[in-house]
């Protein structure tokens, strides 16, 4: 007798061990994944901190984020005015300009790219139609990432930088949720037949 369960059902307890086990599987998975952030991050600082610019703008810009570089904007389609801050902290609007590439990048089949021209405290828009931008990777867009530009444009105040110390790594906290949920499934399951069986 384990547990003081005199017999244990067998399918219901195939059921709950496999489900126990397919949790602690995903907490392996997700510690796992910890290691594999933690590299990712310390490639972003080290990009962030890395003054020298790509030689042009990458490919694959998911694959480069926080490192700087330039690109050319063919002309502008579209802006749009989101919340954000400016180098200083202050709170006011992003402007970002939707860029026509058409034909620039090879992993871009619209043939667009975001342009993040400056910060002011308005949502007016500047008056800007191009041109040559130098500047950060950063994420956020439509495509997962945008082209923070640095110096800003158009008369804008500077944003403030992506910064990928701010990108979340909450691996370990997940794989301690998913041990927690494996223990508290077995622990009821156990309760449950003590119950029965008496």
């Amino acid at each position: 007798m384990i547990f003081g369960i005199r017999k244990w059902p067998f399918l219901p307890t195939i059921i709950v061990l496999a489900a126990v086990a397919v949790m602690v599987r995903l907490g392996f998975w997700q510690i796992d994944r910890l290691a594999e952030k933690e590299e990712l991050l310390a490639s972003y600082a080290a990009a962030a901190e890395n003054p020298q610019a790509l030689s042009s703008f990458p490919n694959q810009p998911l694959e480069n984020l926080y490192r700087r570089t330039s690109l050319f904007c063919d002309g502008v389609t579209g802006w749009i005015a989101v919340a954000g801050r400016n180098a200083s902290e202050q709170s006011g609007y992003a402007h970002v300009a939707q860029c026509n590439a058409e034909g620039k990048f090879a992993f871009d089949a619209p043939g667009w790219a975001q342009v993040l021209v400056g910060w002011s405290q308005s949502t007016e828009h500047p008056n800007w139609d191009g041109g040559q931008v130098t500047g950060m990777i950063g994420p956020g867009g439509e495509n997962g990432w945008r082209l923070v530009a640095d110096p800003p444009l158009a008369g804008l105040e500077a944003n403030a930088m992506p910064d990928p110390g701010a990108v979340p790594n909450n691996h370990l906290a997940y794989a301690v949720q998913w041990f927690f949920f494996a223990l508290t499934a077995l622990v009821i399951y156990i309760l449950a037949l003590r119950r029965r069986s008496r």
